[in-house]
């Protein structure tokens, strides 16, 4: 006799609109059972707030979700939580303290509860952390020192420490270099229970057990992981490419039938005044002639319409069958950069160094923690230092730089202000219609920037950065990709391909730069820099 295994998750009827108004998720109903999910969707679709829903973070406005163990949830955001420290990460600092206090004489009894006979916690923490590849990362730094990799690594490592049987990873990938991923990967496959895993990394998304697609306000599963998944959409669509094709080709043939049919009523109704013109029958004998056709034509009319109109249904029906997912639009204005024009210099002390100059495009790529991110901060705040062992400063002060932490904009503003700020001339009509651009489309633009999702965030800093006036003659992207679907990283590459100014890019995301296009690799290490080209820049 089979059994039926209850589901770790059960979302009833499940709603959640904003503050403002905003839907975000309407009426819906799901389950996820126990295994490994891959929560997939198009950017802006609701996954990070389902899972925010899930874990807690938020409460629905109308509905239930049931879950039958307590939930651990890796969030989205969180390198902007500068001031954690890696204990409270891992969720251990009230244990460190009473150790630690204990340890230096204190017999007060709070401690000894508070520490619940955990007597080797420190050690286990130090496990953790080296097993994820943090082996020297001590427990009292916090995220603000952290680099991006290592704050999602030791995050990782905390939700193993916990032991939650159900745990929620929001882009887990995200700033991570290639070893770093592998240590993702090999965490991933070993975890017992039931992970829920939201990201654009496709290699972690097919070590998934299934895949569940948020779209249209639907939670749809299929049983496997990415590839798997990919393929029965690419066989779907294809079919639902020809079924749409049929029904505009049918509906073309109703309406010429139509038109055809309406060509030879209106020659009858001319040759039928012609004859009552000319008298050749007597007039009632024409009259009752004009009325049965006019009844007939109507009739005819009326059924050819019905025709018409069931044949656009139909068209309507079958579109509704194929995807045509939204993607940013992106076009970037022209810094007018000359091809000799100095903007930057990188050097170490070895005498290793590169003068970034015209429309170059620059990848700066190391291991996490090596200290790219700092060294590109030099350019914006020179007086913050970066590795003594190395240089970089500017030529130009139009410079624009796309953080890897977000951490720059306002949760306060709204988009609308947030990209006003940045081309304060420019009339609020032009920035709606350049905010339309990039998925912010009607009362969206009101929302504040501390309620959006990840992908929507990076968003709102793409677009200040883009749609600045005067244009930047240098941009720095510090991990561009990471809140990006596929789809808007193609966009992001096409209105790359035509920016005429400067870009240091810093990626982990191999394919990426290589269809970015890059000039010249900066690959920073213990040692200092090092420089490869790899072709004249023309543009």
């Amino acid at each position: 006799m089979s059994t039926t295994v209850a589901p770790a998750i059960s979302l009833a009827h499940l709603t959640f609109v904003w503050p403002d108004g905003t839907p975000a998720l309407r009426d819906l109903s799901a389950a996820l059972t126990s295994g490994h999910t891959g929560l997939i969707g198009p950017n802006g679709t609701g996954k990070t707030t389902l899972l925010r829903l899930i874990a807690g973070d938020l409460h629905p406005t109308s509905g239930e979700i049931t879950r039958t163990a307590e939930v651990g949830y890796l969030p989205q955001d969180l390198t902007l939580r500068t001031d954690v420290t890696v204990a409270q990460m891992l969720g251990v600092s009230e244990k460190l303290q009473a150790l630690h206090a204990i340890e230096s004489g204190d017999s007060d009894i709070r401690h000894f509860d508070a520490l619940d006979d955990d007597w080797n916690v420190e050690a286990r923490c130090r496990s953790a952390l080296a097993r994820i590849g943090l082996h020297d990362l001590a427990l009292d730094r916090r995220v603000g020192t952290l680099s991006g990799g290592e704050t999602v690594l030791a995050a990782i490592a905390g939700q193993q420490i916990r032991g939650n049987t159900i745990v929620l990873l929001d882009e887990p990938t995200n700033n991570l270099d290639a070893a770093a991923r592998t240590l993702v990967y090999d965490a991933v496959v070993a975890w017992k229970g039931t992970l829920v895993v939201v990201s654009h990394d496709i290699e972690l998304l097919n070590l998934m057990d299934s895949t569940a697609e948020l779209r249209d306000g639907d939670l749809v599963f299929f049983g496997g992981n990415y590839a798997d998944y990919q393929a029965h959409v690419a066989t779907e669509q294809e079919a639902a490419e020809r079924a749409l094709r049929s029904a505009e080709q049918h509906l073309k043939k109703e309406q010429r039938q139509r038109i055809d049919a309406q060509t030879k009523i209106a020659r009858r109704q001319r040759s039928g005044r012609t004859d009552q013109e000319n008298k050749r029958m007597p007039k009632i004998i024409m009259n009752g002639r004009k009325q049965d056709s006019e009844v007939s034509a109507g009739k005819l009319k009326g059924q050819l319409q019905a025709s018409v109109d069931a044949a656009k249904a139909a068209v309507v029906e079958q579109e509704k069958r194929v995807r045509r997912d939204p993607s940013i639009a992106i076009a970037l204005p022209d810094p007018d950069v000359p091809a000799g024009k100095r903007l930057a210099e990188i050097c170490d002390t070895r005498g290793n160094g590169l003068l970034i100059q015209g429309p170059q495009r620059i990848a700066l790529t190391g291991a996490n923690g090596i200290g790219k991110t700092r060294l590109l901060e030099t350019l914006i705040h020179p007086e913050a230092g970066s590795r003594s062992d190395l240089d970089m400063r500017a030529f130009t002060d139009r410079i624009g730089y796309l953080p890897q932490r977000l951490s720059h904009v306002n949760d306060a503003q709204t988009i609308l202000s947030t990209v006003l700020a940045a081309a304060p001339d420019v009339a609020s009509e032009e920035v709606r219609a350049q905010l339309a651009k990039f998925l912010f489309r009607g009362d969206v633009i009101y929302r504040k920037v501390g309620e959006l999702s990840g992908g929507e965030r990076f968003r709102v800093a793409l677009a200040t950065l883009l749609l600045a006036v005067p244009a930047h003659q240098l941009l720095i992207l510090d991990e561009p990709t990471n809140n990006l679907d596929l789809k808007s990283i193609a966009e992001l590459l096409d209105a790359f391909s035509a920016y005429r100014g400067g870009v240091i890019v810093v990626s982990h995301d191999e394919t990426f730069l290589e269809r970015f296009g890059v000039d010249i690799r900066v690959t920073l290490d213990t040692e200092g820099l090092t420089v490869d080209r790899f072709r004249r820049s023309v543009r």
